[in-house]
Formats: structure tokens, C-alpha cells, sequence
């Protein structure tokens, strides 16, 4: 969207969403790189009880929609230290490239990358209706069902849902720098000890091949995943699991299976 005109770098928040105080003028780089001083979520009653109600019954905690969304952050001061992995930031870039392109995030997204790539069957469900059978409810590491996690303002942050096969032309077209965007993965800033970040993904040097992985994972109810992606040694790897497993345990894992398979290509 940089490269179309659409948005720049330091396009404020507040230019394409209706958003008061504060975080209407944190920028979509800072956003994009988790340096905008949001926290991971909103800090607020409301979302306390929402995520309390999700631990006591694996229920979803993020209900709200968009306009809610913004409501709560109107009167935030985003003051979290550099670095703050924040997915409610990833919620309002979502909504800002929506705005800016003009139609919303689960069609934008699919228009400029799933369509694209042959990610026909990887959608950004708002609603229980756009559920078909092949959408499993994943578990918790305590062994219960997860509702589903839907939601108008959750689809940049983690909403998507996506097989194997989809995910597999994804981390070709990764590897081949074919992926619309694919300067996204270009480093920007040192993110911490271990990582610097692009848009969104993070670099990490790998010094056991010499090489350096590009990769994220993620978590949501139920459900754990890692794309991992080393561009010098041609290899990718995908691990997604219909379990709330420990991030760490699950990024080790893909991290072991890209350094096995990167030394064997």
C-alpha cells in the first residue's frame, strides 16, 4: 500500500480512523513495528472482564467491535515501553489499511494477497455463520474446547484461518519473493536481544547456518502456529496446531526444523 500511494510510513492513525486523544497520532510504522507505546491490549474494564471470562471459560475475549474498539482507546496514553508486542495495534493498523484502501480488512486482505497467491480457502471469519465443517475448535493446554475466536476488530490480529496447503503457497511465495508486499520482511528496527522487525516480521540470525529466519508466530483460542522462512538456505517451514501450546515450546520447534531442513537443502 506504501508502494501504491495509499499510505505512507507516517501516515497518523487519526488521518483514516475515527480516533480521539493520544493514539490518533501514532504512526502505521511505529504500528507495524510495535514501537507505537500501545500495550498488548486495552487497558480497560471492559477488557479485563473479557479476558478474565476467557480463562475462566476459554470463551472469546475479543468481542468488540470496531467502533468499541476505538471508543476504549480514545483515552489511552501510549506510553509502553519500545517494543511492546501489542495486537491491539495490529487491530487498529488493520482498520487504518482498510480505511485507506477502501473496503474491509477481510476483503482488502483478500483482493491484494490470498487471491493472489492461491490462498482460496483462507478467509477472515467476523461471524459463526462463515464457519463451514473444515473449521475445527481448537483446545486449550488444559484440554477444553475454545469458543471460536470472531470479531469484527480481531481480523488484523489474528483472525485469519488458513490449512496447510495455503500456508504452504504462502511460504513459497516468501521464499521466492513473489508475496505481494514482500518488503515487509526488509529489517527496520531492532526489536529486542534477539530480533530485529520489518513490517510486522521478525529477523533472527541464526548461528548455527550462518543464515538469518524470518518468521512469526501466533496464538488465539485454542490454536498456536509458526511460519519461519530462511531465504538463504531455500527453506520454509509451517507448524500449525489446534492447541494452545506454549509459544516458546512451539518457536523452538519451528526454529529446530528450519535449521535441520536448511542444512540438509
Amino acid at each position: 500500500m506504501i508502494g501504491r500511494g495509499e499510505v505512507t510510513a507516517d501516515t497518523r492513525l487519526g488521518d483514516l480512523v475515527p480516533v480521539d486523544g493520544p493514539v490518533a497520532g501514532v504512526t502505521l510504522a511505529q504500528l507495524a513495528t510495535h514501537h507505537s507505546g500501545l500495550p498488548k491490549q486495552p487497558p480497560t474494564v471492559a477488557q479485563y472482564l473479557r479476558g478474565a471470562w476467557n480463562g475462566l471459560s476459554a470463551g472469546n475475549p475479543h468481542i468488540a467491535t470496531l467502533p468499541q474498539l476505538l471508543a476504549e482507546l480514545a483515552g489511552v496514553d501510549p506510553d509502553a515501553p519500545p517494543a511492546t508486542y501489542s495486537n491491539v495495534g495490529f487491530e487498529l493498523l488493520g482498520a487504518a489499511l482498510a480505511a485507506a484502501g477502501g473496503a474491509p480488512y477481510p476483503q482488502l486482505l483478500a483482493e491484494r494477497v490470498l487471491t493472489p497467491l492461491g490462498m482460496d480457502d483462507t478467509i477472515v471469519p467476523v461471524s459463526a455463520a462463515e464457519l463451514g465443517p473444515r473449521d475445527l475448535r481448537g483446545e486449550t493446554e488444559g484440554g477444553r474446547l475454545a469458543d471460536q475466536w470472531l470479531g469484527e476488530a480481531l481480523g488484523p490480529a489474528g483472525g485469519a484461518r488458513a490449512h496447510i496447503t495455503d500456508m504452504a503457497a504462502l511460504a513459497r511465495a516468501l521464499l521466492d519473493g513473489s508475496a505481494p508486499g514482500i518488503g515487509a520482511l526488509t529489517s527496520r528496527s531492532t526489536f529486542d536481544a534477539e530480533d530485529s522487525i520489518g513490517w510486522a516480521w521478525f529477523t533472527r540470525p541464526i548461528p548455527a547456518t550462518g543464515t538469518t529466519v524470518v518468521w512469526h508466530n501466533g496464538g488465539t483460542g485454542g490454536f498456536s502456529s509458526f511460519l519461519g522462512i530462511d531465504r538463504e538456505a531455500g527453506a520454509a517451514v509451517v507448524v500449525l496446531s489446534a492447541a494452545g501450546e506454549s509459544l516458546n515450546r512451539l518457536t523452538t520447534t519451528g526454529f529446530a526444523l528450519l535449521e535441520r531442513i536448511g542444512g540438509e537443502a
